[in-house]
């Protein structure tokens, strides 16, 4: 029997059809096997983790797993977005092969987002399509990167150009994971949670400017609220728009420019919640360069983002072009328009490819470099 009371964890449904699946949030969960072997396609499993990770949940997750006549095998990867690689998958498909896993497997994604859009992608492709369960313990893979299907990995010349939509059986959140997050990767995540405030919820975006303090200290029904919400809305939102073909690119608000940031930097320098902070900060200020939000409003997010100790400014050394030749390559572009996410006002979000290029110049040429 699991020590973990039912009571205990809150659960949402993604809905997708006969593909619907639970998020289940609470402390300790990732030790209910009621909230787990569900969820396993067939006897085999292999589970996908990093270095980073490993030391310190690898082993409760396979205690989680024992007695249940499972053939459980491992796939440790080095850690950092440096590593989203197709090499890094390759990895995995090797150790599906060498073990003769077949297609009833189930993959685990044990990690942050890195790990589960690059296990969720080897799930996608092995043997045309395997069982995997997204199991984050990261802030922003909790609140975000678990929850919709996005899979891939990274090219040199553009982040996450390379991938599938393939959702999972299950996202089991464990908040207790959040304990050994280091504070920067804290902050990382919270730029998604404050992104869904600033695209669909302007009493979320109040909460959490009257909670933040209570977030970056882990006090746990803060944290449980906020992942909850995030949570909510990434499933409505996927709910309406699986693919991507309209309401779904709302979430990423700051990611054109942030996407942008990554590329140029080296991926891993910057993380990928620090460049869509300041990728927010200039939707925001480009917003306002349309009309459509006034200078407080401006002030508002730029002290929220600082609150959650987020950049506000760019990096020192990009320069316009070198922002604009990235966002070019932007998955969102539709017939070489480029196509921003921008804020109507607080709380409620846009898509539009019709920002003149003059004006999207001028933004980049004077926004504030750190």
């Amino acid at each position: 029997m699991s020590s973990v009371s039912l009571l205990s964890v809150e659960s949402l449904s993604v809905s997708l059809g006969e593909r619907s699946y639970p998020i289940h949030v609470g402390a300790g969960v990732l030790a209910s096997r009621e909230h787990l072997l569900p969820y396993l396609a067939g006897r085999q499993v292999m589970i996908v983790t990093n270095e980073a990770i490993a030391p310190h949940y690898l082993a409760a997750l396979k205690q989680t797993l024992a007695g249940a006549d499972l053939e459980i095998r491992e796939v440790i990867l080095p850690d950092g977005e440096a590593t989203k690689t197709l090499a890094s998958v390759e990895r995995i498909w090797d150790a599906l092969l060498a073990a003769g896993f077949n297609r009833h497997c189930t993959l685990i994604a044990l990690g942050g987002g890195v790990i589960g859009d690059m296990a969720g992608y080897a799930a996608a492709s092995y043997q045309r399509g395997v069982a995997f369960i997204q199991i984050p313990t990261t802030l922003l893979a909790q609140v975000d990167s678990s929850v919709g299907g996005k899979t891939g990995v990274n090219h040199p010349r553009g982040k996450n150009m390379i991938g599938a939509f393939w959702q999972p059986r299950a996202v089991i959140v464990d908040i207790d994971t959040l304990r050994t997050l280091p504070a920067r990767e804290l902050s990382a995540g919270l730029a998604e949670v404050i992104k869904y405030g600033l695209i669909w919820d302007i009493s979320f975006l109040e909460w959490l400017e009257e909670n933040l303090a209570a977030l970056r200290a882990l006090d746990e029904s803060a944290i449980r609220h906020a992942i909850r919400r995030s949570c909510e809305i990434k499933a409505e939102v996927v709910a309406e728009d699986e693919t991507e073909q309209g309401v779904r690119a709302l979430l990423n608000l700051g990611h054109t420019f942030g996407h942008a940031i990554e590329a140029h930097q080296g991926y891993g320098n910057w993380l990928h919640g620090e460049a869509v902070g300041a990728g927010m900060m200039m939707a925001t200020r480009l917003s306002f360069d349309r009309g459509w939000l006034s200078e407080a409003d401006v002030e508002r997010v730029a002290a929220i983002l600082i609150a959650a100790d987020l950049p506000v400014t760019a990096p020192a050394n990009m320069q316009a072009e070198d922002f604009l030749s990235r966002m070019r390559l932007d998955k969102k572009n539709l017939d070489s328009r480029l196509r921003l996410i921008l804020l109507e006002a607080l709380g409620r979000a846009c898509i539009r490819d019709d920002t003149e290029a003059e004006q999207l110049h001028r933004l980049l040429e004077r926004f504030p470099r750190g």
